[in-house]
């Protein structure tokens, strides 16, 4: 019931926050491998991508991945939260009874990495639906799927079993970081804000958890969303990009620090409203969840 609950309340989450999502991606491929000023920009900022995506794709356009989006989440987060939430039960993370901030940032890692192996092809897939776009505001490498399952079976036949967890070399640092601070965060904040049942305490929690995530995160999510979304050969292989190393230093060294950083107002539009709404719902679920069992 816990990976359940969670799953549920992650897919709340997305519903509200994948047109973010959507505005994200196209500005992390924004100018990939490109020193500033040699490209043509076609988003300025999160609010100038968010009007033009719905200005030339309409409000489709921003809803771009979303149902591959509540699969992801739901198996993703339902993984990882679930665990999280079996392991936390269990007493590990507290100390003489206090939360351990070493055990919690240990235990979001490992249900972090566990997640994120499991959602990576259809993370993969989501990717590549987001990025998609007319001509005229196309940005990084364009994919011509026609949906979720059409996607993932056209992967499949090209490059196997093997060619739909590409990319995961970037998911899991990605996700374990992200999960690590997440989760670390979110349960120690929990006890340093308001009385123990009010609602207020997994809201106020979560706002504290996002920001924290969100500047941990933004780089690994730079390295995740270009190595899911570059070209490949007719082996598998990436044509831009070895792995999450040579993605890292590659977008340094012709982008600069600011590279790794890219979209990282749409990253905090998308990643905070998503932390927040997803930990809330997932603590008051839990908590009815106790109450009616």
């Amino acid at each position: 019931m816990e990976f359940v609950l969670s799953g549920v309340a992650a897919c709340g989450a997305c519903v509200f926050t994948n047109p973010l999502e959507v505005v994200k991606t196209r500005m992390q491929l924004q100018g990939e491998l490109k020193s500033r000023g040699s490209y043509q920009v076609y988003y300025r900022n999160v609010f100038h991508a968010f009007y033009t995506i719905g200005k030339v794709e309409g409000l489709v356009g921003l809803q771009k991945g979303l149902v591959p989006g509540l699969w992801y989440q739901f198996f993703m987060n339902g993984v990882r939260l679930g665990s999280y939430a079996i392991i936390e039960s269990s007493g590990y993370i507290h100390t003489n009874g206090r939360v351990s901030a070493v055990k919690t940032t240990v235990a979001g890692a490992v249900a972090g990495v566990v997640g994120a192996v499991m959602g990576s092809p259809i993370y993969l897939v989501k990717t590549h639906l987001q990025s998609q776009s007319t001509s005229s505001i196309a940005v990084g490498h364009q994919y011509k799927h026609q949906g979720m399952t059409h996607a993932l079976v056209a992967i499949y036949r090209q490059h196997g079993i093997l060619g739909l967890w590409r990319g995961s070399s970037a998911a899991v640092p990605r996700v374990s970081v992200g999960s690590a601070t997440q989760l670390s965060t979110f349960s120690s904040a929990k006890e340093l804000v308001f009385p123990a049942n009010s609602w207020l305490v997994g809201l106020s929690a979560g706002m504290i958890s996002s920001v924290v995530v969100v500047l941990a995160m933004t780089p690994f999510d730079v390295v995740s969303t270009r190595l899911y979304n570059q070209p490949v050969d007719p082996l598998g292989k990436g044509q831009l990009y070895k792995g999450f190393t040579d993605c890292f230093s590659k977008t340094l060294k012709k982008e600069g620090m600011i590279g790794l950083y890219k979209g990282l107002g749409a990253s905090y539009f998308r990643l905070g409203p998503h932390t927040i709404l997803s930990l809330f719902f997932w603590d008051e679920l839990r908590k009815l969840y106790q109450q009616f069992r």
